[in-house]
Formats: structure tokens, sequence, C-alpha cells
């Protein structure tokens, strides 16, 4: 049972495979992982509770790792992610929810947020619904990383943001950016303070031309210096993207 109390703000802690969603947040006339979230915590609860995540993935993004936050006048049951986990679809998952100081914030106190993007190298019937398939063309990995370091050197994404959108700032600080390969698997990882719409598969998009020799590793400095969406390669497939941490000084 839970015990009437002053409105109380909660962490959620949860990941989902975002094939069937429009993105998290909510989207009119379309699923999202918000409206689902959202409506199942009503129910539970019987109360409306909105809310707010730590970020908002495109179209066919998934999540291993992310948060959002919620008020509610109750003091919640630890058995609640149990009951959440039996009401929501297979795709969403509840891994923990906690009680934080009543103005934390899912997005605003994020100090970094890290994504991985996963490429096959080889057909791999296994893998076609989460990794890039990429196969036809090798890639040269140590040119890919040589383009890596020169993201360090900037700070202004704005050739891999997403045009038209209501970013105040396009500017990010990187924390992370490599490319590993684990036998047929070559997984990109990328982590900054915070990531621009689009950006992350802009960036894999642009490295991929460098890795077939389209383009050379000294070329990402043009493509950045230009601030312009169309100098940047084509956006890497979605499902191939998945934000796996945010963090935060709880």
């Amino acid at each position: 049972m839970w015990s009437y109390n002053n409105t109380l703000r909660y962490f959620i802690e949860f990941s989902y495979n975002g094939k069937n969603y429009f993105g998290y947040q909510i989207q009119p006339d379309a699923i999202s992982v918000q409206e689902e979230l959202e409506k199942a915590l009503s129910t539970i609860l019987r109360e409306e509770i909105k809310t707010t995540g730590a970020g908002r993935t495109d179209t066919g993004v998934h999540a291993k790792k992310i948060f959002a936050h919620f008020d509610t006048d109750h003091e919640l049951s630890d058995e609640l992610p149990r009951r959440l986990n039996s009401f929501l679809p297979p795709d969403i998952s509840i891994n923990r929810i906690f009680k934080v100081k009543d103005d934390f914030h899912a997005r605003f106190d994020a100090t970094y947020r890290t994504y991985e993007y996963y490429i096959s190298l080889s057909k791999n019937p296994f893998t076609q619904e989460s990794a890039w398939q990429h196969w036809k063309r090798p890639l040269d990995i140590d040119k890919m990383n040589e383009a890596c370091k020169i993201l360090f050197e900037y700070e202004d994404f704005t050739s891999f943001a997403k045009l038209k959108t209501d970013n105040k700032t396009n500017i990010c600080k990187m924390y992370k950016a490599e490319w590993e390969q684990n036998g047929t698997e070559l997984m990109f990882t990328v982590s900054a303070n915070r990531f621009l719409r689009n950006m992350v598969r802009a960036i894999v998009g642009t490295m991929v031309e460098i890795g077939t020799g389209k383009l050379k590793p000294e070329d990402m400095r043009k493509v950045i210096e230009d601030k312009n969406r169309n100098a940047a390669g084509t956006s890497a497939p979605a499902h191939g993207l998945y934000l796996v941490d945010v963090g935060y000084e709880f």
C-alpha cells in the first residue's frame, strides 16, 4: 500500500527495443515509448502520470539504459517495477525505480550520454534487425579511428544535426569516440555531454564513407567546419543505434 505524502519525485531506469516505436517522445498519431510508459504508470498508480525523459531517441533507435523522472503524491511500493513489467509490452523493460530530490531532472541534470552503434561486417541473418549489414564493401577501421580523433578538436557539430530542429545551440563536448572490432562485428562507442538529433547516425554515416575510401580521415575537418548537414554522410540506419548509458551525480 502507498501512504499519502507531499509530491515526490522518482527516477525510473528502463530499456527498450525501438523497432516498433516512433522514438521515445510522445508523437501525434504515432506509438511512442513515452506513451506506453505513462499509460502503464497512470493505470497502476491510478493517477495521471507524466514523465520527462533523459533524451528522445529517433524512430527505430534502441535504449539499453535510459532514465525518466515523474512526480506522484504516493510513496511507491518496491513491487512497482515488477507490476509495470507485467503491464508493459515485451519490448519495454523496467529495471529500477528510486526516489530523488524533488528538483532533480532526468534531462538537465545528466552529465553525459553514451551511445553504441553496431555494424555487421558479414551477412548475418541473426543481426538483420540489430546491426547495419555492411558486408558488400570492406571498411578500414584504422582510418575510421583516425577520423574519431578529429572529433575532439571541435565542439560545434552543426554538420551532424538534423535540419529544422528547436536546438538553441549545436555545441557538444565530446568525451569518447572509438571503433572496436570483435570478429565480424564492429562497434562504435561515442560519449558526450549532449547530442543533437540524428547526430550519432550522421557521424557513423560519415565514418563509413571514410572507411570505404570515399572520404579521407582528414576530410572530417572540412565536414565539421562547413557547418552544413549536406557536407556530412547519409545517416546510418536507426536499428544499429543504442543509447547505453546516461550519467548523473546522484
